[in-house]
């Protein structure tokens, strides 16, 4: 049986630059905007037009270069908000104006100083005067989470009587228990008269650390949109994370809901909007974050090892992560160092791997994490065998006044080759020159470098990791040039597979 899709509403760029720090300039919102729209997000609400100048000119830029998404510009229930909206949806293919107003109690009394027919009466004017310039309306009922059910689905029945095709129940402070938020929906489903002429949108905070839930509680209980951020971020808390409602219903396939997300993007498109944004994802966000496929525990490790879905009910490669991260901790078993051995290229025999496993206990005691450049301590260069790649020569030429050329001379399969290249620095020169000689297409996946003393004469040592087919590659050197140290760890991953 087909799945019945749930509309991706993404917000990021007017909820999620909300967060304090993260603002984009047009240039920007246009590179996160053709992400989302190569993502297959349904609809993009691309700013909040009458509140800057600088958000007017990103709406409508934006709705210049989007063709496939809805574009949706965010007003209050202001005739001038609205028009301001129309004005910078001009441009778009597809526009919809996003305008509404609080419901609740403390919205009603404190925030409006009105009272509940002045606000119903607000809400069927304000959807009224936007399907003037746009057939695609939607309404929000703003704190509708704090909101009597009977009240809003009276507002909710009015402004969908008006024209309204889209109708957003907002837990604007992430307060509701999703059995609550659930309740809302199913009771504006059985109560509401012509429900069935628009769409019924949730827009979740995570205040208490529920906006995925409630929202997952929304869509089963009747709900078609779902309004949404990269990696959960926005107003306080944030808001419901795109990638995890994407990933719930995707593995839950028993809802019999789905997304038209393509989510071997969601990787991708977190790391732009964390960098656009310098806002970091933290390490054990769901999905996206740095550890959500990382595996340290000896038991754990043994059991992805030997077959993934033993700890991992989502496939890394389907969020368009290479692979699952085997880190070695003193908590790593044997099956898991051996497993790292042999991704740098050690062979061991099991009396070998036993004494080296003694060894790394030890060392693992008194580190957090064991490194690549560890291993390579523990087990000895000369377990590894000869290399077909080495690098004999390195010249490099740079500064503020010349173009940063490198001459790499390498040592293959008994010849030496000689290149040179220019690049954005010295050790980009110097890569590229590598590549030249290797002639095999890679892609350098992590480049990381660590110091290990102080001062300016550090001892600085660099872990690189390649992509070749496939195929993860792991490359490792230490020197005080940092320079130096960098090509040698790219020429010693690059060893592995020529």
């Amino acid at each position: 049986m087909a799945s019945e899709k749930i509309h991706v509403f993404d917000t990021t760029l007017r909820d999620g630059e909300q967060v304090p720090g993260c603002q984009l300039n047009t240039i920007e919102k246009i590179e996160v905007a053709k992400a989302l729209e190569g993502l297959g997000v349904d609809i993009i609400e691309a700013g909040f037009p009458i509140s800057s100048p600088g958000d007017f000119n990103s709406v409508v830029e934006i709705s210049k270069v989007i063709r496939k998404p809805v574009i949706c510009g965010l007003t209050r229930a202001v005739k001038k908000d609205i028009e301001v909206a129309a004005d910078a949806l001009q441009y778009a293919e597809r526009p919809r104006i996003h305008t509404g107003i609080g419901t609740s109690y403390y919205h009603i009394n404190y925030k409006l100083n009105s009272n509940e027919d002045d606000i119903l009466q607000r809400a069927v004017d304000a959807v009224k005067y936007a399907k003037k310039f746009v057939e695609d309306v939607e309404f929000y009922a703003e704190d509708a989470g704090r909101t009597d059910n009977e009240y809003l689905a009276k507002v909710i029945e009015a402004v969908i009587k008006a024209g309204a095709t889209v109708v957003n129940i907002p837990d604007t402070t992430g307060y509701t228990f999703p059995e609550e938020f659930g309740t809302k929906i199913r009771y504006l489903k059985e109560n509401v008269k012509g429900i069935d002429n628009a769409i019924i949108s949730t827009h979740c905070h995570n205040d208490l650390g529920m906006a995925t839930a409630n929202t997952i509680a929304g869509v089963i209980n009747g709900a078609r949109q779902v309004e949404v951020t990269i990696n959960g971020i926005g107003e306080r808390a944030g808001n419901t994370s795109l990638e995890e409602v994407v990933m719930i219903l995707k593995s839950r396939k028993n809802l019999g809901l789905d997304t038209s997300i393509n989510s071997k993007k969601l990787f991708k498109t977190s790391r732009l909007v964390s960098n656009l944004m310098r806002m970091p994802v933290q390490p054990n966000k769901a999905i996206v974050g740095r550890n959500a496929f990382a595996h340290s525990s000896g038991i754990h490790q043994d059991g992805v090892l030997k077959n993934r879905e033993n700890y991992e009910i989502i496939d890394p490669q389907t969020v368009g992560i290479v692979e699952s991260s085997i880190v070695l901790t003193a908590r790593s078993g044997r099956a898991a160092l051996k497993h790292r051995l042999e991704k740098i290229g050690y062979k061991m025999d099991q009396k070998k791997l036993d004494h080296i496993y003694h060894e790394f206990l030890n060392l693992a005691d008194q580190k957090k994490q064991i490194e690549d450049d560890d291993l390579e301590v523990l087990a000895g260069m000369e377990e590894r065998g000869a290399r077909n790649l080495e690098i004999t020569s390195l010249q490099v030429i740079c500064g503020m006044s010349t173009n940063p050329t490198a001459t790499v001379t390498l040592n293959l399969n008994g010849e030496a080759f000689t290149e040179s290249a220019m690049g954005n620095g010295p050790i980009d020169a110097a890569f590229s020159a590598v590549k030249k000689i290797v002639k095999k297409r890679v892609r350098l996946e992590e480049f990381l470098i660590q110091a290990i003393t102080r001062g300016s004469d550090d001892l600085g040592k660099v872990h690189v990791q390649i992509q070749h087919k496939g195929g993860m590659y792991y490359g490792f050197s230490a020197s005080t040039d940092i320079v130096t140290a960098s090509v040698e760890a790219f020429v010693d991953a690059l060893a592995q597979i020529v």
